[in-house]
């Protein structure tokens, strides 16, 4: 959410950002929010205006009854009782007018930074860099749910009896290999300094709005009959929202936690058959890093992130690229962001494994997170970034370390979490 002052000092800029993003049917909005905010001044004002006059009035009637001018008091509360009545409407509107405006600020996308791409859709996402050799083996590497298979690893038919399409059972070595990914995100995250957290795994919608905007919330949330909870998409929204309503002191940031969580999505529309097995999925696990801080770092922060991503995905021989997402991609609340792609040697092409965002104060804005400073409280920037979703890892991870007898390798960093083995076979 932007701050409502930008749109009164520069609505040219807002509308431009609207059109970068292609939602030109939002920008209408920019007029009627001018316009409600101008309202909503005036009836503060002049509310404002009659509690004064209340005030003064009330001084005066009290000097009155004190020099027995029954009558003129009497004339003057009467005045008052009046005033009262406005006064009350006047405060019924100035609440009504509140909540219109915040739901459009809700709805108008963040201001994206100056060096994000234009561009409509993903298709548009500009590579910046690759990172290892994408490699093609001379051997035929089968579909990953194969592989698994093989290890007697994935039972899929059994999940959808008990839940449906969209679920999955793991077992024995796949099972341990998904466990040890894990673990090992999260100690490479704790070695990097991140505080490492298990959050709730369930949230209110005064958290879920603060974090995401309603069409995200509309594509993946899940939520509880009859409560004023949702089931978490990424630990990044029960994390964030961990500070709501929070005032920080500058000198506690820069605040970096890793977070593990199931996630739980909704993942609406049809996909086509490279979007089967575990590419997209109802349930997963995931270890996530957030950060808090000052907005002169969060740009220091991002680059950081993202390469924490390629570091440990390299660690473990897997080649990755990444891609600047362009302003079409970018969720209303992204000010820019960057996806990992991991490569997949039986597509022969790369795909979304991770992905890091910079917020900048849109998240904070919305859950009242504000910084003590010096010069006194302002609101803190935000951002997020995928160590490690096991379930995408696991298909770059055995595509990327399968043998031509049918074992897989086992990464140095990641044999001790797999009791020493070597190979999967």
């Amino acid at each position: 959410m932007i701050d409502i002052r930008l749109i009164r000092e520069n609505p040219d800029l807002v509308r431009q950002n609207i059109r970068n993003k292609f939602q030109d049917e939002k920008l209408p909005l920019v007029d009627e929010v001018i316009g409600l905010d101008a309202e909503a001044r005036a009836t503060q004002q002049e509310a404002d205006a009659l509690r004064a006059s209340r005030n003064k009035v009330s001084k005066q009637i009290g000097a009155l009854m004190a020099q027995g001018k029954k009558e003129d008091a009497e004339a003057l509360k009467a005045q008052v009782a009046k005033d009262a009545e406005h006064l009350s409407e006047l405060e019924d509107r100035e609440s009504e007018l509140s909540e219109q405006i915040r739901t459009i600020m809700l709805t108008i996308p963040n201001i994206i930074d100056p060096s994000v791409p234009i561009g409509k859709d993903e298709s548009e996402n500009v590579e910046i860099e690759r990172f290892g050799d994408p490699i093609v083996p001379d051997f035929e590497i089968p579909y990953h749910t194969e592989i698994m298979e093989r290890f007697s690893g994935i039972d899929l038919d059994a999940a959808r009896r008990v839940a449906g399409n969209g679920f999955y059972y793991l077992q024995g070595d796949i099972a341990r290999l998904h466990s040890a990914v894990t673990a090992y995100a999260r100690d490479f995250m704790i070695n990097k300094g991140f505080t490492y957290c298990i959050p709730p795994f369930m949230i209110r919608s005064s958290v879920v709005t603060g974090v995401m905007s309603f069409d995200e919330m509309d594509a993946m949330m899940y939520k509880i009959e009859d409560e004023d909870l949702y089931l978490i998409g990424t630990s990044e929204h029960s994390m964030i929202g961990k500070f709501i309503d929070q005032i920080i002191p500058e000198e506690d940031l820069p605040r970096t936690l890793t977070s593990y969580s199931p996630c739980f999505r909704k993942e609406k529309g049809a996909h086509g058959i490279e979007e089967r097995g575990l590419y997209r999925i109802h349930q997963f696990e995931k270890q996530e890093m957030i950060v808090v801080c000052k907005p002169e770092d969060s740009q220091m922060w991002f680059d950081r992130m993202w390469q924490y991503t390629v570091e440990l995905f390299r660690s473990m021989d897997i080649p990755v690229r990444t891609l600047e997402c362009c302003s079409g991609d970018l969720a209303d609340l992204k000010v820019k962001s960057l996806d990992v792609e991991g490569w997949s040697p039986r597509q022969q092409k790369y795909f979304e494994v991770g992905s890091c965002s910079n917020l900048g104060d849109a998240q904070a804005r919305r859950l009242r997170i504000r910084v003590k400073g010096k010069d006194g409280k302002y609101f803190a920037h935000t951002l997020n970034n995928t160590v490690v979703a096991p379930p995408r890892m696991l298909i770059a991870f055995l595509e990327n370390n399968l043998n031509a007898d049918g074992t897989v390798s086992i990464p140095t960093a990641l044999q001790p979490y797999m009791g020493g083995q070597t190979k999967l076979g």
